[in-house]
């Protein structure tokens, strides 16, 4: 039996959700009215249940994410949130909270999000123990790091493959509560990271001044996937429950033609779901939201990762300024822009600007602004007005499944039978007199012509049997009417005979990896503890949100490295680094300020509030 390989999307919507699916998407991930990690993508029970049934027409699962830490007083609400979320067919549920495991369930699938510390095998497998179907994969783990954990469990293995990266190992960002009370484990992160900071080194000097030294590229493992499948990978997701519907289409339909690729000549995977899906558009990567592009830790550290311009998108390289002629630029690559495209450069001071294309005129760009850009400037697209307007068409992906019909004679009339690519079979029949048509020759033809007319319906008809012992006479009417019907009730079949797959919790007892737990581990009420002392915890530490120190905490933990950005770093560039860095360095950004960390032995960088004592340790590679 093939191995089932997913595209994971995500959807901020209900429409989103279904133009996911019509792109290609094998599942798609949703925020519920509460207790999902981005609180502007919420969505009432009633569209997700709208969005289950779309879904399951396609065989496409649904996944309602719940990953925000609770509070005592909201374990009742959400333990009923869930109940109404099994009862209108939901596939899974993604958690961050150990409290969920501890609840009253139905018996629906639960997964665990990335930001529940999945970077080791012992702790992937403790999860799938205790009943886990699925763990989301630290973002930051390498190919041989996976593979390790396929080796220790047969859990199923989940990984973003596009979109945003969090700086921070996820579920352990703390910056964004810590100035402002707005907790990303909370649903409500600030995106600190993305503010420019200054550099200072411990003399007081300004290495790097209003730089966004946090913020770093988009992720593409695109080209990783066969790599990805084969170190246990079966799920892909893309990051973006806010982003906007042409992100969304246009990476899923992106990763849906790299992927049938592949799985076309493979006799050992197979895709997730039904149909297959038809563009009116090409699908590129960077003619959507990105911020450049990194392959991250996937094939361990390599280059730079950093995205220090801006955090903003840069979208498409399309050449540079070759003159300014009046108040326009002759671009290389001219042709590739429109009117009302947006135009990203880095201007004189190596800031990152932009301007809007107004009009071309032979051969010339003229902005609705004027700015000075320098000859040579690198030009980059990042808002392609006429590729966007493409795909937000509904027509520019269309999903089909395959379907044969069968049309016969009975004793009183005429049967349709349809039968789809998974073996789901309606019919229908009409009773009719048998009467010899004028023109024998045209008859089957034009049954066919007819049946052939799936029209909006989510079929498309690949083969036609027509059955009859003589050229019969019956009215174009009566052939619509019949392939109305069966394929009306072919749409009934396939949702009421979807499977969804269930699963009872049961409580365990079998040992944490850990006996005790810092504040990273996000202990944030009573159920949640009560599930990590019966696994033999001894000693857990509140979550960050319930007991923070102003000014002194560690507010973040990262595999990105300022020093090695920089070109400094002992362990990697010892050979070409030059003189040390004065530590300790300093991020500032107005009146608040930072310290690094760097943990070389691991690999890690911490990130400290300025009143906070670390100590800096010395490392020799």
């Amino acid at each position: 039996m093939k191995k089932k390989i997913e595209i994971l999307a995500p959807a901020k919507n209900l429409y989103q959700g279904m133009s996911a699916i019509n792109a290609g998407a094998d599942a798609v991930y949703i925020g519920a009215p509460a207790y999902g990690a981005r609180s502007n993508a919420t969505n009432p029970v009633e569209d997700i249940a709208e969005l289950v049934k779309y879904a399951h027409l396609f065989k496409a699962q649904v996944f309602v994410v719940l990953n925000t830490i609770l509070y005592d007083n909201e374990l009742e609400d959400c333990e009923k949130l869930i109940h109404e979320l099994y009862a209108i067919g939901v596939d899974a549920l993604i958690i961050q909270d150990m409290a969920i495991m501890e609840m009253d369930l139905p018996p629906i699938v639960i997964h665990a999000s990335t930001q529940a510390n999945n970077r080791d095998p012992k702790h992937v497998k403790f999860l799938a123990d205790a009943g886990i179907k699925r763990v989301v994969l630290a973002r930051e783990l390498n190919l041989d790091q996976i593979n390790d954990i396929k080796e220790a469990t047969d859990v199923e293995l989940e990984f973003f493959v596009t979109g945003a990266l969090c700086v921070s190992f996820s579920g352990n960002c703390y910056m964004s509560v810590a100035n402002g009370e707005r907790s990303a484990n909370r649903g409500s992160c600030a995106q600190n990271c993305r503010l420019p900071y200054r550099l200072i080194d411990g003399t007081g000097e300004t290495l790097i001044n209003n730089s966004h030294l946090l913020s770093i590229k988009d992720l593409d493992l695109s080209n990783q996937m066969p790599n990805l499948i084969e170190s246990g990978i079966c799920s892909f997701k893309i990051e973006g429950r806010l982003k906007d519907i042409v992100y969304v289409k246009n990476n899923v339909s992106y990763l849906r033609k790299r992927l049938d690729a592949f799985l076309e000549n493979s006799d050992k995977y197979e895709k997730a779901s039904s149909g297959r899906t038809f563009y009116n558009f090409d699908a590129e990567m960077d003619r959507s939201f990105n911020r450049g592009y990194t392959d991250y830790f996937v094939n361990h550290r390599t280059a730079r990762i950093g995205s220090w311009e801006t955090p903003k998108s840069q979208g498409q390289v399309i050449g540079r300024v070759v003159e300014t002629k009046g108040k326009g630029y002759v671009i290389e690559n001219v042709a590739k822009l429109n009117n009302g495209d947006g135009l990203y450069f880095l201007n004189e001071e190596g800031e990152a600007d932009g301007v809007q294309i107004n009009t071309i005129k032979d051969g010339i760009v003229y902005p609705n602004t004027f700015k000075t850009i320098k000859k040579g400037t690198l030009i980059s697209r990042n808002a392609d007005a006429n590729f966007n307007k493409l795909v937000e068409r509904e027509d520019s992906a269309i999903r089909k499944i395959g379907t044969t019909l069968r049309f016969k004679e009975t004793a009183n009339g005429f049967e349709l039978i349809a039968i789809d690519e998974d073996g789901h079979q309606s019919s229908a029949s009409i009773e009719s007199a048998k009467e010899p048509a004028k023109n024998a020759d045209s008859v089957i033809p034009n049954i066919k012509k007819n049946l052939a007319k799936a029209g909006n319906t989510p079929f498309i008809i690949d083969d036609i049997e027509v059955e009859i012992s003589d050229s019969w006479f019956l009215p174009n009417s009566k052939i619509n009417e019949l392939r109305r019907l069966v394929l009306e009730q072919l749409i009934d079949v396939r949702v009421k005979e979807y499977h969804r797959e269930e699963y009872q919790i049961q409580k365990t007892d079998h040992p944490y990896p850990e006996t005790e737990l810092d504040f990273t581990y996000n202990v944030s009420n009573k159920l949640a503890r009560q599930f990590y002392e019966r696994h033999g915890v001894i000693e857990i530490e509140k979550a960050f949100e319930l007991q923070w120190d102003p000014g002194k905490s560690r507010v973040m933990t990262t595999k990105y490295c300022v020093k090695y950005e920089l070109g400094k770093c002992p362990r990697y560039q010892k050979e070409t680094m030059g003189e040390k860095l004065v530590e300790p360095l300093v991020l500032k950004h107005g009146e608040v300020e930072y310290k690094l960390k760097f943990n070389c032995k691991p690999c890690e960088m911490e990130i400290w509030e300025k009143d906070a004592e670390i100590e800096h340790e010395e490392y020799e590679f």
